[in-house]
């Protein structure tokens, strides 16, 4: 059983005939609503508090997210339109071109083996200067 402890607490007049008009209600108290009525506040206040002590932080999170998540969009963006520039100046080989498609097929893998260096390392090639460009 949970303990109580008896408070002696006064109300304006208003507030006190509110009171008792709910508790006079089949199934209510005066107990009841008054316990309902300060857990609710304090629920309330303690909701403030965590709002008071994290929002600040939550804040700065969602808009260095949103950075985040607009730089990924240029990122793609880039990479679609360098894409879609490269296929559209560069003819397809022959199929029976098999030197050029050995070359083709060495430098892609070369440039997978360097993509994933750079990302292993931590490294950024935008904002660096790279040599022998």
């Amino acid at each position: 059983m949970i303990e109580k402890i008896r408070h002696q607490l006064f109300l304006p007049k208003p507030v006190s005939d509110r009171l008792e008009a709910l508790a006079a209600k089949p199934g209510a108290s005066k107990s009841a609503i008054l316990t309902d009525a300060v857990t609710a506040w304090l629920n309330r206040r303690g909701a403030s508090e965590l709002e008071d002590r994290f929002g600040l932080r939550l804040d700065r999170l969602t808009a260095a997210i949103g950075r985040i998540e607009r730089d990924g969009h240029i990122q793609i963006e880039t990479l679609a339109l360098f894409v879609r520039y490269e296929l559209a100046i560069h003819a397809p080989l022959a199929e029976n071109d098999h030197a050029g498609r050995a070359l083709a097929a060495k430098r892609f893998e070369a440039f997978i083996t360097q993509v994933g260096r750079q990302i292993a390392a931590g490294r950024r090639t935008i904002g660096a200067a790279e040599p022998g460009l």
